[in-house]
């Protein structure tokens, strides 16, 4: 008999895992495939072992020369890469799994079925678990829907990891983070690339100064953008697709050697998970203490269908792992970091300056081209925006685009989240001379008082 039975390794599963044993639980994990979920093995860091190794090679196409650095013949070998990929994956594997051993949480291979909120089956062996709580880990798949679905050979994110060589053309359906990122990599190395997005801007989630500066990157490195653009039609001929899509009264023709479906996940919520009787709106509900309408039972991460963000779900998993053990805990989602890796970066927290209304709200922006780091970095493309409460100057959001911005957003994280103001912002002291020196030009810009432009 265990204490809680978690199902499903991401991100949150094995997080709500470790706390609960810290916590004095005996706990339960099953897991059908590998520990890490989708971040560690199909998203977050595969993602982003492939983008360190495009930025590499395009700083060194554009900046040795500027730098007095002499480099021929530069190339790639794509199995280098997805070497370098698969290492970065395994290792974050393995140390899951060390973790699992240390904190003494034990581990089932296998898919786990709930026949009621007290027992669950493992599949593949027959095995019956039971536990004092559930916790719904399952995570999300990609979507899919047709006319995508009905042609073979469509990528989904978790295809693109799987490639033996890069394509000459690739067409990607979605501009969000997802396509936004696989067109960094795929452009870096010289691939005609092209987005189309139902939306009005790329990075519809965005401002459009955010989703604009990413826009002008992306079309330096030859990526052809499609704005409020529909796909109506596909057909595969040979080893290529033909695709017509719709902007407007205009009808476009585009034709790529492979077409990534780039809209978005949705959650993975299994036949047992419904007949169980969590009540389902897009994802499993729950209340900010991560408890679904059954008593015994919490969901965290994807399968919510809310934020769907691995650092979302670690806490979530943190949040209910204190609330099984006795402890009153509720999720705070006023000050959610979201980051995307694209050339360059961009994160942002907090409230988008297009939701709010203009005569409450002061907003200060600082270009990346008035940074002195920046320049050292022969760095141009970016900005840091503040968004301020007009009447009590208390920090309500914050934009970032600047290489490093993924690292940088923290400060307006915290400033959000606690409630800081431009004053106590402003009084802090930056190290010079730091990419950091832009956030404080953003501040001191929605003082009206800017010093260095």
């Amino acid at each position: 008999m265990y204490d809680v039975i978690v199902i499903g390794g991401g991100p949150g599963g094995y997080v709500a895992a470790i706390r609960l044993t810290q916590l004095g639980k005996r706990v339960a994990l099953i897991e059908k495939e590998e520990l890490g979920g989708t971040c560690t093995n199909k998203g977050c860091i595969p993602t982003k072992a492939l983008l360190t190794a495009a930025h590499l090679y395009t700083e060194m196409f554009s900046k040795a020369k500027k730098f007095g650095l002499k480099i021929d013949n530069i190339s790639y070998d794509l199995a280098g890469i997805m070497k370098h990929m698969n290492k970065s994956i395994t290792m974050s594997r393995k140390g899951i799994e060390y973790l699992m051993k240390k904190n003494k949480v034990d581990v089932y291979k296998g898919t786990g079925v709930i026949k009621d909120n007290h027992t669950v089956e493992i599949k593949e062996t027959g095995e019956t678990l039971q536990s004092e709580y559930l916790i719904l880990a399952h995570g999300s798949v990609p979507t899919m829907f047709p006319p995508f679905s009905e042609i073979e050979g469509i990528w989904t994110s978790d295809d693109v990891f799987g490639m033996e060589k890069l394509p000459e053309s690739v067409l990607i359906v979605g501009g969000g983070v997802i396509g936004v990122e696989f067109a960094t990599f795929f452009s870096s190395f010289g691939k005609k690339v092209t987005i189309v997005e139902l939306e009005e801007h790329i990075l519809p989630n965005e401002d459009k100064d955010v989703a604009a500066e990413v826009k002008k990157s992306l079309i330096k490195k030859g990526v052809k953008i499609f704005e409020k653009t529909k796909v109506t039609e596909i057909k595969k001929i040979e080893n290529e697709y033909k695709v017509t899509a719709a902007s407007g009264d205009e009808i476009l023709e585009i034709t790529a050697e492979k077409i990534l479906l780039a809209v978005g996940r949705k959650p993975n919520i299994p036949e047992d998970v419904k007949v169980l009787g969590v009540q389902i709106e897009r994802g499993v509900v729950t209340d900010s203490t991560m408890k679904t309408n059954i008593d015994n039972v919490y969901a965290i991460g994807d399968i919510r269908g809310q934020i769907m963000l691995a650092h979302v779900a670690m806490l979530e998993g943190i949040v209910a792992a204190h609330n099984i053990a006795g402890e009153t805990r509720e999720m705070d989602y006023r000050a959610v970091p979201s980051i995307i890796f694209s050339n360059p970066e961009v994160a942002t927290t907090g409230l988008k300056e297009k939701d709010l209304a203009p005569e409450k709200i002061i907003v200060g922006k600082f270009p990346v081209s008035a940074n002195g780091r920046a320049r050292t970095m022969e760095e141009r493309e970016g900005f840091a925006k503040v968004i301020v409460d007009k009447e009590t100057k208390k920090v309500l959001g914050f934009s970032i685009v600047s290489p490093s911005a993924t690292d940088m957003i923290m400060e307006g994280v915290i400033a959000v989240k606690y409630g800081l103001t431009l004053e106590e912002l402003t009084d802090s002291i930056h190290p010079h001379p730091t990419l950091t020196e832009t956030i404080l030009g953003a501040f001191e810009a929605a003082e009206g008082l800017p010093i260095h432009i």
